[in-house]
């Protein structure tokens, strides 16, 4: 129901008669099922509409059926209508369009005749029936990724680790879009350790964005052999710039209507004085800093002077690097505090303080293993 009231607050801000969702963390959102056979493409097999009335599922022949029974399960089907177009006859662009007829409609995907929908800020704040499903996916993400990681030694290579973490996450249903594996030399030249053949060595940096059902959760877990004597000293410090950031994330999604701040840019601001606080001045400059999570591994990234809305109850994924360390979580944010999301109890954590503002957090810490 939030969801349809604030589609149909978006068809009337827009004075539009219906819009369509084709790509798969849309659809998802909307439906919490998924559209996706190929996942190279941009859209998925199917599309779901709204006219203000009803949702529509519009779909070729060969789809309709297995997603009207398998991947709709946040829609009753006495409310939702159900059109078929053949296979070999139409695309699904096609299809839309015509749907969609000579009313002013938008779409997610390029269709002709149609208007272009960002549904980016339709999906934020989260509902309560999406943090519920979010728990659930960090946690399981989690446990994967923490179950993996005390299994490695230093003569394990980056590419069977990152095999390993795709079956742990499949073994539970989730998809890994992002699995990231860097072993003590990659790790310390690169902030995307995409997988080689290079075996781990002294340590490694594991980093994970999964997905299920739309939803997205990352985070990054250390593990250690026989860890260089700065490795300590600059997770320490990274883990600092994360919870400045959350730190300001709640202050930004705290103030009023119509105060001045309350964007992305004012929380990378906030992040940019934590890096020099620490001593790491300038490492904002070689690595994205993460932003709002939900529908997609990032709804937006932050960026100096970006205007994205912070809002709450939302999740964040902030993602900060010093040269060869990084602290990422998942963390729901809400009017109550913070809610951790991919934390499990069951792995090294340390406190860590903000810089200038008054909040310690626990953060994942390092684990050391014995590399015999």
């Amino acid at each position: 129901m939030e969801k349809r009231e604030r589609l149909e607050r978006y068809l009337e801000a827009h004075d539009l008669d219906s819009v369509w969702f084709a790509r798969p963390n849309s659809f998802a959102w909307l439906t919490g099922g998924s559209n996706v056979v190929d996942r190279e493409t941009d859209a998925g097999v199917a599309a779901v509409g709204y006219d203000g009335a009803d949702v529509c599922l519009l779909a070729n022949n060969v789809e309709a059926e297995r997603i009207v029974e398998e991947e709709l399960p946040d829609l009753e089907s006495e409310t939702v209508t159900v059109e078929q177009f053949p296979w070999h006859e139409s695309s699904l662009a096609e299809a839309i369009a015509d749907r969609a007829g000579d009313g002013r409609a938008a779409a997610d995907v390029d269709v002709a005749g149609l208007e272009r929908v960002d549904p980016t800020p339709l999906r934020g704040p989260l509902t309560d029936q999406d943090r519920d499903r979010y728990r659930k996916l960090a946690r399981e993400t989690t446990v994967a990724v923490e179950a993996v990681c005390r299994e490695l030694r230093p003569d394990d290579t980056e590419h069977e680790v990152a095999s390993a973490l795709r079956v742990a996450l499949a073994a539970r249903a989730i998809e890994g879009p992002v699995v990231l594996v860097g072993g003590s030399e990659r790790a310390r030249r690169y902030r995307h350790y995409t997988p080689t053949d290079a075996e781990l060595g002294a340590y490694a940096l594991v980093s994970v964005t999964a997905e299920r059902a739309g939803l997205h959760a990352s985070c990054t877990r250390t593990v250690a052999f026989d860890p260089p004597a700065w490795l300590e000293k600059r997770h320490e410090a990274a883990a600092r710039v994360e919870t400045t950031a959350l730190a300001a994330t709640q202050e930004a999604a705290a103030l009023p209507d119509g105060a001045d701040g309350g964007t992305a840019g004012d929380v990378f601001a906030a992040i940019q004085g934590a890096y020099e606080a620490v001593g790491y001045a300038g490492e904002w400059e070689r690595h994205h800093q993460g932003g709002a999570a939900g529908f997609a591994g990032r709804e937006w990234i932050a960026t100096p002077d970006h205007d994205a809305t912070v809002e709450r109850p939302m999740a964040y994924a902030w993602n900060p690097t010093v040269q060869g360390a990084k602290s990422e979580g998942t963390v729901l944010v809400t009017e109550d505090g913070f809610d951790p999301l991919t934390t499990t109890g069951n792995w090294p954590m340390t406190t860590v303080s903000a810089v200038d503002r008054d909040l310690e957090l626990e953060r994942p810490g390092i684990l050391e293993l014995d590399g015999e």
